[in-house]
């Protein structure tokens, strides 16, 4: 499979690209960069050396097309839309890692992001990048968007309780953490500013609060508003998420295993954590750094009838690259852990 990555001199495409050198399916056949144009890749992306003599070239959406069987793209959120759109409209399948096209109803993106959407009428057109929500949808998808990283993370965790009507869905609480990587290669974030830091900065009103409550309102069938606050937090790669929820029924811990069970038992990137012995009872970010997981554990605060399920992941990972590799897998048809067998890394 011949595939292409548009804008991969950050973070994000940093990944992809690492992720696709080892993809026993792929053949790297162009990278864009608008501004490292006719660079080698490892001079911009260093742990590349030695992978790819692949040098950055300039955005020629004809050439790709001929080059490319697939397209993704991992350039900033607004700067998708027409690149997006010229693909799609020159038959190329595309995987779409800015919030260009997650959300579908366009009036969301004036409530969230800000801005009137140029090309509506293809919102409906794109299928949002959750392989373990929409398997089926994603297979015969030309155009898929993956998730925010919180809102993949916290959606996975979410999802098994609305499927099984357990919770009051108006009140649910996200509490995010996440690391550094987050905000992006050219944030400017000093380290001497970040060391340290458990800094909210956006406690209301977060954009990914408006994918969150997309998913979890198709699958409840009924509109869901969802509390989200994030926090900026000393370390480099990572998310946690800790979703406070509250049961309208008596569920017991055999319950909730049996839930989460039925719903991801035959998911290779989502394991269930809940341990009663040892440091390593809950889902901890820590522990998923350059891997594909999102961790799920749980617990219930009898006193308040509170459910709380926690879960993790690495932003760059199941938050962004490793969700393009995983749809990029599922698309083709191929082993969906094909060019993700990857353990995470510890320590780190």
């Amino acid at each position: 499979m011949r595939v292409g990555v548009i804008g991969a001199s950050g973070y994000v495409g940093g990944e992809v690209l690492r992720l696709l050198v080892n993809h026993p399916d792929v053949e790297i056949t162009a990278v864009t960069s608008r501004k490292h144009a006719g660079q080698y890749l490892h001079r911009i992306q260093p742990s590349l050396k030695g992978f790819t003599d692949l040098t950055f070239s300039e955005l020629d959406y004809d050439r790709l097309s001929e080059k490319c069987d697939l397209i993704i793209t991992a350039v900033p959120h607004g700067s998708a839309t027409e690149i997006v759109k010229a693909f799609y409209d020159r038959g190329i399948r595309i995987i779409d890692l800015s919030a260009d096209y997650r959300l579908h109803n366009p009036q969301d993106y004036a409530k969230w992001y800000g801005w009137e959407h140029p090309h509506p009428e293809y919102l409906e057109k794109s299928v949002f990048g959750v392989p373990e929500l929409h398997r089926d949808e994603i297979r015969d998808a030309q155009l898929v968007s993956c998730p925010g990283c919180m809102a993949v993370t916290s959606t996975l965790a979410l999802a098994p309780l609305i499927k099984n009507d357990i919770i009051d869905t108006k009140y649910i609480v996200v509490d995010s953490k996440i690391g550094s990587s987050g905000a992006g290669a050219g944030a400017g974030t000093s380290h001497a500013m970040r060391a340290g830091v458990i800094r909210p900065y956006k406690p209301s009103r977060h954009r990914h609060t408006g994918e969150i409550e997309q998913e979890l309102s198709a699958l409840a069938g009924s509109t869901i508003q969802v509390s989200m606050s994030p926090h900026a937090v000393d370390v480099v790669r990572g998310i946690l998420c800790t979703n406070h929820t509250f049961l309208k029924k008596e569920t017991t811990t055999k319950d909730l295993w049996r839930i989460y069970r039925e719903t991801y038992g035959s998911e290779k990137f989502v394991r269930l954590i809940r341990d009663q012995q040892g440091l390593y009872k809950f889902p901890d970010p820590k522990f998923l750094v350059g891997s594909n997981f999102c961790d799920i554990g749980f617990d219930v605060d009898t006193d308040n009838n509170r459910l709380i399920v926690m879960s993790a992941s690495d932003n760059l990972m199941k938050g962004a690259a490793g969700s393009a590799i995983q749809n990029l897998n599922v698309m083709h048809g191929l082993d969906e852990m094909a060019g993700l067998r990857y353990t995470p890394l510890t320590p780190v």
